[in-house]
């Protein structure tokens, strides 16, 4: 139930900050935008929500990723490590990081932990899920603080 809310609430903040930015441009311009023109380009919260992520491991090349290089599909030696749980926004609208679920097993030992949008990058997994890749590892990642429900209140 909790997830749901949470996909829910992504979903919901999603679609309000697109329509406010389009909104908000097509007021200075005195056009409306065409949505169906940029439909291939939108992504809603409810198909990242729950999406594998996925380290590099081996393969992370610091100046690729620094790069900002894009990944076309889910890479060979790839290790799945967890699970998109939340997107988070700054007040401003900004998207800053994602909450993973990382370790654990059968949502025993697993742990929340807040990634920076900058540690992550989208990767399409067929044309309506994602799935996120990090350059740090899972053992990394579970020494970040945890970010469970305690942390946001």
């Amino acid at each position: 139930m909790y997830q749901a809310k949470n996909i829910i609430g992504a979903a919901v903040i999603a679609v309000a900050m697109s329509g406010g930015a389009a909104f908000s441009q097509s007021a200075y311009t005195g056009d409306m935008m065409d949505m169906s023109a940029m439909r291939g380009d939108l992504i809603r919260a409810r198909d990242i929500t729950g999406g594998e992520i996925y380290t590099v491991n081996e393969a992370y090349d610091e100046a690729s990723w620094t790069a900002g290089n894009r990944y076309d599909g889910i890479g060979d030696g790839w290790n799945q490590i967890g699970e998109i749980e939340d997107i988070v926004l700054s007040k401003d609208g900004k998207m800053i990081g994602v909450v993973g679920e990382i370790g654990g097993f059968l949502d025993i030992a697993d742990k929340h932990v807040m990634i920076p949008v900058e540690d992550v990058r989208l990767v399409a997994v067929d044309d309506k899920t994602y799935a996120l890749v990090t350059r740090y590892s899972e053992e990394a990642l579970e020494n970040l603080p945890g970010v469970d429900e305690g942390f946001w209140n």
